[in-house]
């Protein structure tokens, strides 16, 4: 009897603990929203014994709260998570203004004020990069330093270190703003910066991939409203801003990896399982079930934990998170990493979400595979085997980049080499759903920077690649630094990604090689800005000969004529072989680049080894 008193107090003291536990909010995501989206919005909230708790709103106004009915943020449908620290509440948004959510367990509460705001007149319409854009791919740790107080902070474990080239360098957002006018007179149009949202990991965080944080810009790069005000700036210049987003894997130091929502929320396993890399097993008809799994659901890397989008809590946070930032900054656009590597179907329903949002924002994937049909099945539009549709609207184009490459790494002396590769790539564009939409570069910050990868390093080819770059279809990016024809080949370490991302030449650095460079591309890139046939011409192009390749890209009013010589040696143009062409327009026409006039209809027309030539010509 008296053990039955003692089990029945112990009882009512641990259920009295239970009904007044205070509960504590230390995360609330996303950080506030608007009125009029067409996203419902779903508040997580993190802390302390959440599970069960009520939820009621009141509104502030002046700071006072107000009493009676709350008719602008109303609380619905809310869940809990597996840890009995999460709460997932849908809310009505009907007004905007400041609210205080309180969640109350027994006679114990806590409150979070949360701010609702007119949303941005005609945000939903908002314009995106095209096919008439030039990109700019910017490492944001190793461009440009723009305020060194930010390079090491007590809130973020890796400090700055400029003598380690895997650690952190300095590079920020003040950085970017003070390069506008660097990157606008080069003529590109938009910027790409790398992800800056918090990375704490302990070693290698510059690169940024490893998300701590998918709300916070990492305060060594500086401030969710400095990132706002780098959008308007470049708005200002005329440049668009375009976010890297990576749904496929956070950083092992997400405070959420110390206590998961549910076990599910990523793939787990008894030990760790890196991904195949074969994301060609989501369409191949003879995959094993096993490389599929493996494709999707193992880690990119030992900190880099493996995110499960089949969890629907899971995907409409992701869904929230891209239009959170698109809607707060406002956005141009979205570059999504490792897109094949996240669960397919639920990758496709995150994208469908975004652009139902904003109908005509572009997003571009990286797909990093190299046979053509491979690129093109992820792009939004293409008719598949198997019915399935990205809805990513823009793949980047590796099978060109590839082929621009190994077209120049040599002399192409042998059977369908040299600039034979790059006419086979584009032989291809059938497979593609919409070839403007195909993001063309020479290289990027996970490659070899495009001089290191052409013979000898040889200025000329360099520029070559950049004439093919600038003409042909699609959207064209720039690697920050490449405007200098940088280098970055270490010999010692061939595969460290760390040695390409050197800091972008200032001052003095910059030498009279690179100038000549920035002001070839420059010339190119801003007489492209100017020519819709570039953006959205047809391409008809003639089988490479003798190591040249020509091409043309025509509407029904003008054409512009591209040759290229791969050769080192001085090649005539067979001009008679493009009279099915040449016979729609006036062939009389003048070089965009140096003014000289050219007439076509000649036979003995010369251009140097290792050079181009183009031509405008109109009706």
């Amino acid at each position: 009897m008296h053990m039955k008193k003692t089990f029945s107090l112990l009882a009512s003291l641990l259920l009295a603990g239970w009904l007044t536990a205070a509960p504590k909010i230390e995360q609330v995501e996303p950080l506030c929203w608007w009125t009029g989206m067409q996203t419902p919005l779903t508040i997580m909230f993190h802390g302390e014994d959440l599970k069960d708790a009520q939820v009621s709103v009141q509104q502030v106004v002046n700071g006072k709260v107000m009493r009676g009915a709350c008719h602008g943020l109303v609380p619905g449908k809310q869940h809990n998570a597996e840890s009995p620290n999460y709460l997932f509440v849908d809310f009505g948004v009907f007004q905007p203004g400041t609210y205080r959510i309180t969640l109350k367990k027994g006679n114990k509460k806590a409150t979070y004020d949360y701010s609702i705001a007119s949303r941005r007149e005609d945000s939903r319409k908002r314009s995106s990069f095209t096919s008439a854009d030039v990109i700019y791919l910017i490492m944001s740790d190793r461009f440009v330093d723009g305020d060194e107080s930010n390079n090491s902070t007590k809130d973020t474990r890796e400090k700055a270190d400029k003598s380690n080239v895997n650690g952190r360098w300095g590079g920020d957002i003040q950085g970017i703003i003070n390069s506008f006018d660097h990157i606008a007179k080069l003529g590109c149009t938009a910027i790409w910066p790398t992800p800056m949202l918090g990375d704490d990991e302990e070693a290698w965080s510059y690169h940024g991939y490893a998300c701590s944080d998918y709300y916070h810009i990492d305060p060594r790069y500086g401030s969710n409203a400095l990132y706002a005000q780098m959008v308007q700036k470049a708005h200002e210049k005329g440049l668009k801003i375009l976010m890297d987003m990576v749904p496929n894997h956070c950083g092992a130091a997400h405070w959420w990896m110390k206590d998961l929502p549910y076990q599910d929320w990523i793939n787990q396993f008894p030990e760790f399982t890196n991904t195949n890399n074969v994301f060609t097993a989501n369409y191949d008809i003879n995959a094993s079930e096993y490389d599929r799994k493996l494709s999707n659901r193992g880690w990119f890397d030992k900190p880099m934990p493996d995110m499960n989008l089949e969890n629907p809590d899971l995907l409409k946070y992701f869904q929230q998170w891209a239009i959170w930032w698109i809607e707060y900054a406002n956005l141009d656009g979205l570059r999504v990493d490792t897109y094949p590597y996240i669960e397919r179907q639920p990758g496709a329903e995150w994208l469908a979400a975004i652009r139902k949002e904003y109908p005509d924002i572009n997003i571009v994937g990286e797909c990093w595979t190299r046979p053509a049909p491979a690129v093109a099945y992820w792009q939004s539009g293409t008719k598949n085997f198997d019915g399935f549709d990205s809805n990513l609207p823009t793949v980047m184009d590796f099978p060109t980049e590839e082929a621009i490459r190994q077209a120049l790494e040599n002399d192409g002396n042998y059977w369908g080499g040299g600039l034979t590769k790059v006419y086979d790539a584009l032989t291809m564009d059938y497979m593609y759903a919409d070839v403007n939409k195909l993001l063309t570069f020479l290289g990027n910050h996970d490659m070899s920077r495009i001089r290191d990868a052409v013979k000898d390093k040889d200025i000329r080819r360099v520029k070559l690649a950049y004439v093919l770059l600038a003409t042909m279809r699609g959207i064209p990016q720039v690697l920050y630094g490449d405007e200098y024809a940088m280098t970055s080949e270490n010999k010692e370490d061939p595969n460290n990604h760390s040695y390409l991302r050197a800091p972008l030449p200032q001052g003095e650095q910059v030498t009279g090689e690179m100038r000549d460079m920035y002001d070839f591309q420059s010339r190119l890139f801003n007489w492209r800005k100017d020519e819709p046939v570039l953006h959205s011409g047809k391409t008809m192009h003639f089988h490479a000969r003798n190591n040249t390749y020509a091409f043309f890209r025509y509407n029904g009013k003008e054409a512009v004529f591209v040759f290229a010589n791969a050769s080192e040696e001085p090649r005539t143009i067979p001009t008679a072989t493009y009279a099915e062409i040449l016979d729609r327009y006036n062939t009389k026409g003048f070089n965009p680049l140096t003014g000289e006039q050219i007439d076509l209809s000649r036979k003995d027309i010369e251009i140097k080894g290792l050079s181009t030539l183009i031509v405008k010509l109109a009706k």
